[in-house]
């Protein structure tokens, strides 16, 4: 139990502080925009960068991984669309940003700060780093040509790639994972100064990351919508994760790929739930108060999940 807390808490204690803060007036929400600005579009596109610049792709690819994470997350999104539609009577749009709630999961600011303190660096993250080196453009390509063909309403199809492309690769995160794969194919380095100044903006990544996002938080309280949230939360903590586990144990990969998998899987929704909302301007309340609900209720489902992985 001890060993769990200590993996645990200083994740969403530093949520906590951002939270804090942002609730005593310490920092003004521009603040707090200007961080998550710095740690979404500078900081965790530098540490993607970095880590898939230097993985061995070859020698850490494995095709379950991928399929152990990515079921479960194209189920969710499934799951989400079609019961905001048919169960909720959402509009279309609504829907889609619904479906993405239960379709993106939080893989870096959480899922990369868990499986770090709860496994260590290096081997130990390589499949996280195989799973977030997709997961923006994958979630994103999902999200966006589902809330085009939503939108279209005679639009050419021939207009739908275009729009999608276009979308995905003003997303920072997609740049700095694109760049990344690159740096890696070319086989390229970084002199040291450079390296050395890259090194000190990923040191602040994540920490800026998880305080940054306790501050947005704040911001968007829960405010009705209390049964589709609830649904959203579900399929985050308990039908992801328990389809990962699943196709995981079947296919055999290893246990630190099952570990990083699984724990990804389990993490609440991530802040560009409300991103991808907010850009549609659909479905604000419900993105945001799911990301602050989920959030708080992963300090259990992240625990149980931590008991009984190997």
């Amino acid at each position: 139990m001890q060993a769990l807390l200590d993996v645990i808490l200083p994740v969403f204690l530093v949520i906590g502080a951002g939270y804090g803060a942002s609730w005593r007036g310490w920092l003004t929400q521009d603040a707090i925009d200007g961080i998550m600005a710095f740690a979404s579009n500078i900081a965790i596109p530098a540490l993607l960068f970095k880590a898939i610049s230097s993985l061995e792709l070859g020698g850490a690819f494995d095709p379950w991984i991928l399929i152990s994470f990515y079921a479960g997350s194209l189920t969710c999104f499934f799951i989400g669309l079609f019961a905001a539609r048919h169960l909720f009577h959402r509009p279309w749009e609504d829907s889609v940003a619904i479906g993405f709630c239960c379709l993106f999961a939080n893989s870096v600011m959480l899922g990369l700060a868990v499986t770090e303190r709860a496994f260590g660096t290096g081997a130990a993250l390589e499949a996280n780093y195989m799973i977030v080196a997709l997961h923006s453009p994958f979630c994103y390509g999902i999200g966006i040509t589902a809330m085009e063909i939503a939108r279209a309403r005679g639009t050419p199809a021939r207009a739908l790639p275009g729009k999608v492309l276009r979308a995905m690769f003003r997303n920072a995160l997609v740049i700095g994972i694109t760049l990344g794969v690159l740096a890696n194919l070319a086989n390229l380095s970084l002199p040291t100064p450079a390296n050395t100044a890259l090194n000190m903006i990923v040191t602040a990544a994540l920490p800026a990351a998880l305080f940054g996002t306790g501050g947005v938080l704040y911001r968007y309280r829960p405010d009705g919508d209390l049964r589709v949230i609830a649904m959203i939360c579900t399929c985050a903590l308990i039908i992801h994760p328990s389809i990962a586990w699943t196709i995981g144990s079947l296919t055999g990969i290893s246990t630190n790929a099952f570990r990083s998998v699984v724990l990804t899987a389990s993490m609440a929704p991530g802040i560009n739930t409300y991103i991808f909302a907010n850009m549609y301007g659909v479905a604000r309340r419900v993105a945001a108060s799911s990301v602050l609900i989920a959030t708080s209720l992963s300090v259990v489902s992240v625990w149980f999940w931590l008991s009984v992985l190997p």
